[in-house]
């Protein structure tokens, strides 16, 4: 238990001696600063003497600025880093409306202001009231939520709040009983829990006893009375086990070791008792000594020894070593028969077992700056994390299925955000509003329409950030829109919101879902500029037997349109063979936006010189054909260019097969053309766009018409493929104001008309 003096060094004056203490203080803690820790103290103490306190006259007028002090000792015992032990020291000052946090965060440091504020914040669980002030489990659980969410990103954060609800449980001796209820119900509901769940067994114990005094008075009394009854007789059968013990280790040549008797805690007792059906003197485990020890092996060695020299007691064994328990303590327990044939509980565990069992989560604490040899980020999440949110969740109760997913995904790829309610949702860190949605109600999702984020409207596609508020704007009826399943436009990042929205589509009538697939299908073939594909082969490449089962798989959200662009693409590289020509060779061409001989395949002909031709700019996976010049190899055309067609009635001799090869070049130009309906900054929200996606951009040239007010920009991107070109369409689709956007056919005119605003 952490042993926290009372009699805190005064001076002549009958004030605490700051010098003093601080030297004390540093018994446990080396301070990084010691004069900036004297200032906070020195700030704390005349800030104190500005409270009135008049409905707590059990409170002595600088009650405020001596628990600080003694919320600093505790921490100091748990190992803490000074920054916690100033932010615990103003809190109460803090709180108390004495000074802000912005002024603790000018004077001090950021970092201090920082924890003070995530200590402020979890104080809505302190505005808990009794059970008879109507206070229900539900509100409760809402205030456990916030609180939850403070703790993620600062463990030191909870640490101070325990601190302080430990010397507010032990201050309240003197006051009224309604106030003693009411801080142990919290406590004992809310953090000895928690404290048992960071594993600092040291603080559990106490605030449980302490909570367990106030609450079940009756009870309390009786087990201590007859602890005390039998304190003379225990302590000296406990002296003469731990020598005997002592003896037999040093015989086995363990000389580094450590046996003392271990106090058995009151409400453990009574806690036992209650599940047994036991009276108080057939609890067993009253008389319990404990055996530290170097070596992990050494538990064993000892657990023989003890074990050869007594009779075990059945069924009374546990390795928790082998098989920690959740919150990461290791020991062996086992029970034996000890001296006048009186049952005797034994705990044998390593120095450092002892010191993760006494302060948890504290036993691993790294200063800033310093790293702890062997200690893995894993391990550090796994501490910090698991024990912060997962394991202490089971304690208090359900936080509507918190541990979805965490076995794969630990706290820093999580986020927890608020429903107008108070309820706190946890969600992938990428999360948009509809996978909050979704999470929150199917139905919620599927009539989802817009979002708000702490009050403001934010678009659909907005990644939501931890401890923010979400609305959710639905509509009477209606259901999800098929742009949600694009996973290019940004909508949906979760495979839950997915899965919901792609069933209600299943759900769909089967000519609907073909007709919207079909709709979806001849705009993306469109807007790419395909014509004559062969939807049979088509289908069949996407694993469906016709094309209507593809345009239902599309409808429905099975099917996704970039794994159609992506067959697609496969498709167009399928040619028949040809006759083969002679052997031209040449030195391939190296330049951006120029075939190589890895890029364009001459059938019947190994290396070839070749070139992209301008007039129709084809993109792999489209159909080509190749255009013999006279010193610059060969030309390659799209198949249905205007200028090859000419071209194969004029001299046809000179036009050959070719196809894609196996490596494409990393870029391809091809123009697009955007319209939209003109306005201020269009030109300058597309080249954002494009510059957010990675895509060169070779040219632009934009116009608009000043009759009907659209702009029609042209512009010669580069990209890798019909899917990637897709995904942009997409994206652009999204932008305001735009009408429609489209690849451009070979020989097309422009418009005329002014130049839009940028």
């Amino acid at each position: 238990m952490v042993k926290v003096r009372d009699d805190q060094p005064l001076t002549a004056a009958g004030d605490v001696d700051i010098g003093h203490w601080l030297e004390r203080l540093q018994e446990n803690v080396q301070l990084r600063d010691p004069q900036q820790m004297r200032e906070v103290c020195e700030l704390a103490k005349q800030l104190s003497l500005k409270v009135e306190q008049p409905h707590k006259v059990w409170l002595p007028t600088d009650a405020g600025y001596r628990m600080g002090l003694k919320m600093a000792d505790i921490l100091a015992q748990l190992k803490l880093d000074q920054p916690a032990l100033e932010a615990a020291v103003l809190y109460r000052a803090v709180r108390e409306g004495l000074i802000s946090c912005e002024a603790v965060g000018r004077r001090f440091g950021r970092e201090v202001a920082q924890l003070v504020d995530g200590v402020l914040q979890m104080a809505a669980i302190s505005n808990l009231q009794p059970p008879s002030s109507g206070l229900t489990q539900h509100d409760q659980q809402d205030n456990l939520r916030k609180m939850l969410v403070t703790m993620i990103d600062d463990v030191r954060v909870a640490l101070i709040k325990i601190a302080e609800r430990t010397c507010a449980l032990r201050q309240v001796k003197h006051a009224p009983r309604e106030k003693q209820q009411q801080v142990a119900r919290e406590v004992f509901d809310i953090y000895a829990p928690l404290a048992h769940r960071l594993g600092i067994g040291q603080i559990k114990w106490e605030l449980e006893d302490l909570s367990f005094r106030y609450l079940q008075e009756a009870d309390y009394k009786t087990i201590a009375r007859q602890l005390a009854e039998k304190r003379v007789d225990r302590d000296r059968y406990i002296n003469d086990v731990v020598e005997i013990i002592k003896g037999i280790l040093v015989a086995q040549g363990i000389f580094r070791h450590d046996v003392s008797g271990r106090a058995k805690h009151i409400y453990s007792i009574w806690r036992k008792m209650k599940r047994k059906g036991i009276d108080f003197s057939q609890v067993n485990d009253v008389r319990a000594v404990r055996i530290l020890v170097p070596e992990m092996a050494d538990c064993y060695t000892v657990l023989g020894l003890v074990h050869s020299r007594w009779m075990h007691v059945p069924d009374e064994f546990d390795d928790y070593i082998a098989n920690p328990k959740k919150n990461g303590y290791q020991s062996l327990h086992t029970a034996v028969l000890g001296p006048e044939n009186k049952v005797l509980e034994i705990q044998i565990r390593t120095f450092a077992m002892h010191d993760e069992a006494e302060l948890g989560v504290c036993a691993h604490w790294r200063y800033k700056g310093h790293d702890t040899a062997g200690k893995s980020n894993s391990y550090e999440e796994k501490i910090s994390w698991l024990r912060q949110v997962l394991e202490w969740q089971d304690e208090v109760g359900d936080f509507g299925d918190l541990r979805e997913g965490l076995s794969s995904d630990v706290a820093p790829d999580r986020i927890y955000v608020f429903t107008p309610d108070g309820h706190v949702i946890d969600l992938p860190r990428v999360a948009t509003p509809i996978d909050f949605a979704y999470r929150v109600h199917t139905e919620v999702g599927h009539r989802c329409r817009g979002a708000k984020v702490d009050g403001r409207i934010v678009p659909l596609t907005y990644q939501l950030k931890t401890g923010a508020q979400v609305e959710i704007l639905t509509a009477s009826k209606g259901g999800p829109s098929r742009d949600w399943l694009n996973p290019n436009l940004g909508y949906v990042r979760t495979s839950r919101a997915r899965a919901k929205i792609q069933a209600w589509f299943k759900h769909q009538a089967r000519e609907q879902n073909v007709e919207e697939g079909r709709v979806l299908f001849e705009r993306e073939m469109r807007r790419l500029d395909i014509e004559d594909m062969d939807l049979e082969t088509l289908a069949r490449k996407v694993n469906y037997q016709t094309p209507d089962d593809m345009y239902a798989a599309l409808g429905a959200g099975d099917l996704r349109i970039g794994q159609v662009l992506h067959h697609a693409q496969q498709l167009f590289g399928e040619t028949d063979d040809q006759e083969q020509l002679d052997r031209l060779l040449a030195k391939p061409r190296r330049d951006q936006g120029k075939g190589t001989a890895t890029d364009i395949t001459v059938l019947g002909v190994g290396n070839l010189k070749t070139s992209m031709a301008n007039c129709c700019l084809p993109v792999p996976g489209e159909a080509i054909v190749g255009f013999i010049t006279q010193g610059r190899g060969v030309t390659v055309h799209r198949q249905d260019c205007s200028n090859i067609l000419q071209l194969r009635l004029d001299e046809p001799q000179r036009v050959i097969e070719v196809e894609w090869g196996e490596r494409a070049l990393t870029r391809y130009p091809v123009e697009i053309e955007i319209q939209a309906w003109d306005r201020s900054g269009l030109l300058r929200d597309v080249t954002n766009l494009l510059g957010n996606e990675k895509v060169n951009v070779l040219a632009v040239n934009t116009l608009t018409d000043t009759r009907d007010g659209i702009a029609r920009m042209r512009i010669t991107v580069e990209v890798d493929g019909l899917e990637t070109l897709g995904r942009l369409f997409s994206r652009i689709q999204q932008l305001s104001n735009v009408i429609e956007v489209q690849r451009l056919r070979s020989g097309s005119k422009g418009g005329k008309g002014r130049r839009s605003k940028a």
